[in-house]
């Protein structure tokens, strides 16, 4: 038994059983200290015997614990020492983890119905907003077919040809249905809205 894993207690039946100085140290008990037997009670039925063997036994067990907890720290510096040498950071590692996840999502059930759902779902939503894409293109072209509009869009085309005139950036000038200023409405005159 090593010096740190002994028991220190000076009212221990196991003091000093590893130690050669324990024919120094007598074995008194302190004035107004109460004895290690009628501070711990034994169990009913177990003997001090017993209780000697138990803690024996306790002690070699933790040392073997400690011992185990000091090979695998060793172990795991010694893999942590060749993944380093390998090339492999926790980071490789964990991007590993992350796809080997992500490959295992899309070959559950769950995904594939989740993703067929989610497919169906999306063609008839485009198909949707294409229908409604269209009527309002049909609609927008019935409109500018009507005669409000053509009235609206060709008193703006006078209007700029007003404003600009006949070459304002150099090139002619035409309104978008082709009408000229007339006699009856020549430049800069308020026009008959």
């Amino acid at each position: 038994m090593d010096p740190a894993s002994q028991d220190i207690n000076l009212n221990s039946p196991n003091k000093g059983n590893s130690m050669d100085r324990s024919d120094n140290i007598p074995d008194v008990q302190a004035e107004g200290a109460v004895a290690a037997n009628s501070a711990h009670p034994l169990p009913p039925g177990l003997t001090e015997e017993e209780a000697e063997e138990l803690h024996l036994e306790l002690t070699k067990v933790e040392e073997e614990i400690n011992t185990l907890r000091q090979v695998l720290s060793a172990k795991e510096r010694h893999a942590s020492e060749l993944k380093r040498k390998l090339g492999l950071s926790p980071l490789n590692e964990l991007k590993q983890n992350i796809t080997k996840s992500w490959q295992d999502v899309q070959t559950s059930q769950a995904y594939k119905k989740t993703q067929e759902t989610l497919s169906e779902a999306g063609s008839k939503t485009s198909a949707a907003l294409n229908t409604l894409g269209t009527a309002i293109s049909r609609r927008l072209g019935d409109m500018r077919n009507s005669p409000t509009f053509k009235s609206f869009e060709d008193k703006v085309g006078n209007l700029k040809h007003k404003v600009v005139g006949p070459r304002g950036n150099g090139d002619a000038v035409s309104s978008p249905t082709d009408t000229t200023p007339t006699r009856e409405h020549p430049p800069f005159e308020n026009p008959p809205f």
